[in-house]
């Protein structure tokens, strides 16, 4: 029988007491269950602990041996039943209306493509003051308490787009971007084991703006992001901004919508240089970290150039 959402698991090596809760949040979920399914899809985890999934009676774990979130979400919609999408990371725990709160957006409003929310910090350990700034790169993000809503401008990205943790999409508004992926046109690198690049949610996002759906912000859809301590310190953010911005550029430049020029490789070394003056990247770590966001950006405008040659 056909439901109406799907929650798809892609998974990597997961945190077993974390994942846990993640499936936790799930099983409270206060739709029927009889109205939803559970995809985990097991993206190639050298470590991986198969959960209990009785609870839920349309549950089921497939695998993917092609390495990469992009791969793993491919897999978990190919075996979906479902209108809706929603992709879950395992670290997230959804507010118990959810699931119900994404079905009737969809239901009161036909244009939508994808809708998120807010998405809440649950941190292990005490964050550092002056890691509030990069929260962002973290997926962390409240928007406030009303409703944003944006179409396709032909070229910028909505500041409101959703983010790929609790991300919910009607599945008729995916059909180019599965497209895309099958015609191995894949110029975007999505997280990989050991990667951490991203772009993949940005680019689902402007396919399905650019085919003619809307997206919002809706402050009703809550999620709670666990954020362990590592994540929190001055070299993980560092590389993490590093290479968010790199792919940033690139899915950017995919969809013709990059508004700076690319630049030669042989000025990168001298731009890093100015830009760790410019920043005083020895002062502390909020500033070394924006220095290598800036570097991160200067090697992504190389890359979009090498690539156009």
């Amino acid at each position: 029988m056909n439901k109406i959402i799907s929650v798809i698991i892609s998974t990597f090596n997961p945190n077993k007491k974390i994942f846990a809760q993640t499936l936790g949040a799930l099983e409270d979920q206060t739709l029927d269950k009889k109205l939803w399914e559970l995809i985990i899809v097991n993206n190639n985890s050298s470590v991986y602990v198969e959960p209990n999934l009785s609870w839920h009676p349309a549950a089921q774990i497939v695998d993917e041996p092609r390495q990469g979130l992009t791969y793993g979400r491919i897999k978990g919609i190919e075996k979906s039943n479902a209108n809706i999408i929603i992709l879950l990371d395992d670290d997230n725990l959804l507010q118990p209306d959810y699931l119900n709160q994404v079905m009737y957006a969809f239901e009161v409003n036909t244009k939508l493509g994808a809708v998120g929310g807010k998405s809440l910090p649950i941190f292990e350990s005490p964050p550092p003051k002056w890691t509030k700034e990069f929260y962002g790169c973290l997926a962390l993000r409240d928007m406030g308490e009303e409703p944003i809503y944006a179409k396709w401008d032909g070229h910028s990205y909505p500041a409101c787009a959703p983010i790929g943790a609790g991300m919910a999409i009607r599945k008729d508004a995916l059909k180019s971007y599965i497209n895309k992926i099958k015609e191995r046109r894949i110029t975007v690198s999505d997280r990989k084991a050991g990667e951490l690049t991203s772009g993949g949610d940005n680019d689902i996002v402007l396919e399905i703006l650019k085919s003619g759906f809307e997206i919002a912000y809706l402050p009703a859809l809550i999620l709670h992001h666990i954020i362990p301590g590592f994540r929190l310190k001055g070299d993980y953010l560092g590389q993490l901004q590093n290479q968010i911005n790199r792919s940033w550029i690139w899915v950017l430049d995919d969809h013709g919508i990059c508004p700076w020029n690319p630049i030669s490789r042989r000025w990168v070394r001298l731009r890093k240089i100015l830009a760790y003056f410019k920043n005083k990247a020895w002062l502390n770590r909020a500033n070394f970290t924006r220095w290598r966001a800036a570097c991160g950006m200067f090697d992504g405008l190389a890359d979009i150039k090498y690539n156009r040659l």
